[in-house]
């Protein structure tokens, strides 16, 4: 009885899913249609399962003799003659020698080969059972035949029966073994490696190798890569090569056969699209004189082919002086090619399992010996770059492409787009359309449509008018059954002229203006500009801005600040409201508007007590105009009111310059609004530039009706308060800006940012009160910081100025300059100006970041009224405070009415090192 270790079952992944419960039993026999078909080939039996039987169960196959049932090992395998490859399709081989351990042999002639294929599903419970019977004849036997199988070689020769010679001799003498209990079997073998190893029977069994005395032949079977056996090149080709000398009694004596097998291991050349298959023509571990090829034949999966088979096929057979050669074209019918992902891209490999026999005949002993290979070849792999076919028509507003080709093991798991990764089943659900498609040579490939309008699909306007639509994919593919995974990606890019602009209307009241924008193909996705500024929330609220998805509103009134002031007339106002939209990345002009409306309103108004009021407009074509420097003919009489657009004055018939013209009826008071540029003015900051500065004027008249008589009544009672004026609200404005030396005459413009400098070089600022002619305000510069970014509110910071004073934490003290009076400023205490060296923040010794951002709070104090600490004058009794605290731990303290404070910013100053 054979005694093997039973490790790992014989096992194979089949795809056909079997339902139900354990069935009886089923017989085959060659012709079965149940997805099993066994035939002989020549000294083997082969057993094939197709495809129908599926990847995805698990195979147990049993070696059957008469009662016997044993399971089919791995080891069990090579050492007893059987054998099993499986393609990427599902179809199956398994093999068994004639001569193998458990075949029911009658005399070398006739041989039974018995199997039972248990096919379990989802569980062990849940199996299918099919019993495999083939009887195969096999005659004549070469005296000496060796086989080459994918898992073992094997060799046997040929005995001599009672009162004959074989390939046995005779041994005598002090050799022979007490046998006396063994009438008939093997004794021991000796290994030449080259030394010579013995091994009695059981030691050979236990090592793997299976031994066996049939009625007329000696078997000998080895596994590859033992310990015995020995790799050597024969003819420029890998070979496996086992030398064995076997020991047996029969009942005439004992006897010993020296025998050989080597298989070939290599020998392999890939040209092209072709393999090359090549065996020593002398094998000389077989052959050792001169001999002849009785028989060549080259088959496929142990079946021998024609001549017409090879031809239809384009395999060729030949010889050269050194070797026999097999070619076969890579992607012939008969192997199976198989997908893989090397470094996570598609190759294949194409796999072939050819067969040679040839049987040799030595012209001196005249013995024949037959050699049968069975050698699978596997190609290197392949790299297959998918095709990628895109069929996108712009118009149909539709992405399509194929990608493949592909074999069928692979399948489409995912695609990664640019919103994140979709399953199939999630793309499809989505709306995009993904189709596989089968074609006829076996391949696979899958199609995807996806729409312009996806939120996948990312979008940009090259020109005005043109949208290019970008799709950028990663198809995310497994290779199955291992579940391999691959990827590929592609972009597809397509561009349509389908931009629909906004468009803006707008028209006008008595008071205000009315604009409408409706939004074009794109939406909201513009920059709407009023005049020059950009249209903020904070703008939105002022001009009652309201949006419904496809249109927004805004009404300004006609002296907006962001309205133009085109024509001042006696009783009417021309204004004009320019509104732009602007594409946020190339900031080009989509759509505007030049909306300029007439609006009633009167400049003069002329009272029966002598009294004349009259209002100046600043208007376009006087855009340096400063209201409060107009005055009447005579320039002591100044504004009642002014501010940066208007000027109103209130002055009675008889003053100011004012002249008197009588005709028939009535009376004629005429003056003027004048912007007179003399010396006067040019101190105050009029200062004619050139020729061509437009001279302001503005007549202003009354009429009176002579001898007619007004009465006016008037009538007193006693008041129950003293009369108030309310407080009229203005806007006061601050500046920062970083002086290039400290001249602080040139200054650095918002297209310097940001300014480079080095190390503790001097950054000279100036924090100066614009617009502003009160000589009785006063500019403090209550506190300044640095920080690392725009936000002045973020961490780290660092005080510069705490207080009103320079940081005494700072080894680099912060230094005041004085301010005094120049063509340029006209109210010093309305400028302070301050120096600092230039530094950087670090973090345990590094540098965080090579940009600093100077922020500063500032107080605008009525000098009149110093009743605020903060406005006793810049740096006046100090506070000393620890710099270890950050700026968002700073509390604002709270102001007097007769303070104002204003918040500045610098722009970014950038460290160099050279």
């Amino acid at each position: 009885m054979w005694m093997f270790e039973s490790i790992l079952l014989w096992t194979l992944m089949a795809a056909v899913i079997l339902s139900g419960q354990a069935r009886p039993n089923m017989k085959l026999n060659s012709q079965s249609s149940s997805g099993l078909r066994s035939d002989c080939v020549g000294n083997l039996m082969r057993l094939s399962l197709d495809k129908a039987l599926a990847v995805g169960n698990e195979l147990e196959v049993e070696a059957v003799n008469g009662t016997q049932h044993i399971v089919i090992t791995a080891r069990l395998a090579s050492q007893c003659g059987y054998s099993m490859e499986s393609d990427l399709s599902g179809n199956t081989r398994i093999y068994s020698s004639l001569l193998g351990c458990y075949v029911d042999n009658k005399d070398d002639r006739i041989f039974n080969v018995g199997m039972r294929l248990r096919i379990y599903s989802n569980s062990q419970s849940d199996v299918v059972t099919h019993d495999v019977t083939q009887t195969c004849s096999y005659t004549p036997w070469a005296s000496r035949e060796i086989l080459c199988d994918r898992n073992y070689m094997e060799v046997s020769g040929f005995i001599a029966d009672a009162g004959t010679k074989g390939l046995a001799q005779d041994v005598k003498g002090n050799d022979l073994p007490d046998v006396s209990g063994d009438a008939h079997g093997i004794w021991k073998l000796t290994f030449y490696t080259p030394e010579p190893v013995a091994m009695v029977l059981r030691e050979a069994e236990q090592a793997g190798y299976g031994l066996m005395l049939t009625s007329t032949r000696l078997v000998v079977r080895s596994p590859y890569n033992t310990a015995q056996t020995t790799s050597e090149e024969v003819g420029g080709v890998s070979m496996e090569v086992i030398r064995v000398s076997a020991y047996y009694q029969t009942p005439h004596g004992l006897n010993v056969m020296n025998m050989a097998a080597a298989c070939p291991t290599g020998g392999v050349l890939f040209i092209d699209d072709l393999i090359s298959w090549h065996i020593p023509r002398r094998l000389t571990p077989l052959v050792d004189g001169s001999f002849e090829v009785l028989e060549l034949h080259m088959g496929i999966n142990g079946k021998r082919l024609d001549r017409s088979q090879m031809a239809t096929r384009g395999y060729t057979l030949s010889t050269t002086h050194h070797h026999i050669v097999i070619e076969i074209p890579v992607g012939s019918p008969d192997g199976h090619f198989k997908s893989h992902a090397s470094d996570y891209q598609y190759h294949i490999s194409y796999s072939v399992e050819p067969m040679l026999e040839i049987l040799w005949r030595a012209k001196d002993a005249k013995d024949d010996i037959r050699y049968k290979v069975l050698f699978p070849i596997k190609t290197p792999l392949l790299p297959q770059l998918p095709h990628f076919q895109e069929s996108t028509v712009p118009e149909a507003r539709m992405f399509r492409c194929v990608v493949g080709t592909f074999l069928h093991d692979v399948v489409l798991k995912n695609i990664t787009f640019s919103t994140g990764v979709l399953t199939v089943d999630a793309t499809n659900a989505r709306g995009f359309i993904i189709q596989e498609h089968k074609y006829a040579n076996g391949t696979k490939g899958y199609s995807l449509s996806v729409p312009f309008d996806a939120d996948v699909v990312l979008k940009h306007n090259p020109e005005l008018l043109v949208t290019t639509y970008l799709l950028p994919l990663t198809f995310g593919f497994i290779i199955l059954p291992e579940e391999t995974p691959f990827a590929h990606q592609v972009q597809l890019q397509a561009s349509l002229q389908d931009v629909e602009l906004p468009t803006i209307a707008g028209t006008c009241d008595e008071k205000y203006f009315y604009i409408t924008v409706k939004y074009g193909s794109r939406g909201n996705n513009f920059q709407a500009m009023v005049g020059h500024r950009r249209l903020t929330p904070e703008m939105a609220e002022d001009y009652q801005f309201q949006e419904n998805g496809t249109h927004f509103n805004v009404k300004l009134p006609y002296d907006a600040k962001d309205a133009v002031l085109e024509l001042i007339q006696t009783d009417s106002l021309r204004a004009r409201v320019d509104l732009s939209l602007l594409d946020h990345i190339n900031n080009w002009v989509l759509a505007d508007l030049y909306l300029a409306c007439t609006f009633p309103f009167t400049t003069t108004t002329c009272y029966p007590n002598g009294t004349m009021t009259a209002t100046a407009v600043k208007v376009q074509s006087v855009p340096k105009l400063v209201p409060s420097r107009l005055t009447l003919k005579d320039q002591s009489c100044k504004p009642a009111f002014s501010d940066d657009r208007f000027a109103r004055f209130s002055f009675s018939v008889d003053s100011c310059g004012t002249t008197r013209t009588f005709f028939d009826h009535y009376m004629l008071y005429e003056n003027e609004i004048g912007l007179h540029y003399n010396k006067g003015l040019y101190n105050k900051g009029v200062a004619k530039t050139s020729p061509n500065d437009p001279a302001y004027r503005q007549t202003i008249s009354c009429y009176y009706v002579v001898n007619e008589t007004q009465t006016v009544a008037a009538t007193s009672k006693q008041r129950l308060y003293e009369p108030k004026a309310d407080i009229g609200a203005g806007q006061l404005m601050v500046q920062m800006r970083l002086a290039q030396d400290s001249a602080y005459q040139l200054f650095y413009q918002a297209e310097d940012y940001p300014v480079v400098k080095y190390l503790r070089q001097p950054l000279y600022f100036e924090v100066a009160l614009i617009e502003s002619t009160d000589p009785n305000l006063e500019l403090i510069v209550e506190k300044c910081w640095a920080t690392l970014d725009e936000d002045r509110t973020s961490l780290p910071s660092w005080d510069v100025i705490v207080d009103g004073c320079e940081n005494p934490d700072d080894i680099y003290v912060t230094v005041f300059h004085p301010v005094v009076s120049d063509s340029r400023v006209l109210f010093p205490s309305h400028i302070k100006r301050f120096s600092m060296k230039m530094f950087t923040f670090t973090k345990e010794k590094a540098v965080q970041k090579d940009e600093i951002y100077v922020h500063c709070d500032s107080v605008i104090c009525d000098t009149s009224s110093r009743a605020d600490g903060s406005c006793r004058g810049q740096c006046v009794q100090p506070t000393r405070h620890s710099n270890a605290r950050q700026y968002e731990g700073k509390g604002a303290k709270p102001r007097r009415q007769t303070t104002q404070q204003m918040q500045t910013s610098s722009g970014p100053v950038e460290l160099t090192s050279g």
